[in-house]
């Protein structure tokens, strides 16, 4: 009995160990980005094919895109969020399609607390990631 006692225990200390260190090794980033950031191996892996998958219907586009030249985008997002790793590379693709400068957008990665150490987003009230806010 000792024997099935001690091999449940270190059998559960083994897997508790693996878990912890997987939640350990996640990248996340912070701060202010580029989509270029996306291009690691950390990130490629959920962006590129949100990005290439998703569809783009082109006549809604041509009404917006007059009406984007005097419009900046901030961004707020979380690597570690899948609605984030589903709507961020979306948005991208549609931005790309506008042809929409990237110097009017604002890109930042926040961490699970929605915070990042180098910019005070607490003037957008955010609770949900992403939030797209179009000045």
């Amino acid at each position: 009995m000792k024997k099935i006692l001690s091999l449940f225990i270190l059998i559960s200390a083994l897997s508790f160990a693996q878990e912890n260190n997987q939640a350990s090794t996640e990248k996340i980033l912070t701060g202010i980005c580029t989509h270029e950031a996306f291009n690691d191996s950390a990130f490629s892996w959920w962006w590129n094919p949100e990005y290439e998958m998703y569809e783009v219907d082109d006549s809604s586009l041509s009404s917006l895109k007059d009406k984007m030249n005097d419009v900046s985008i901030t961004v707020i997002m979380g690597t570690w969020c899948s609605d984030s790793q589903r709507e961020v590379p979306r948005f991208y693709k549609i931005i790309d399609r506008l042809l929409f400068a990237a110097d009017k957008i604002k890109l930042i990665a926040v961490d699970k607390d929605k915070k990042t150490d180098t910019i005070d987003t607490s003037e957008f009230n955010i609770t949900l990631v992403p939030t797209f806010i179009f000045f």
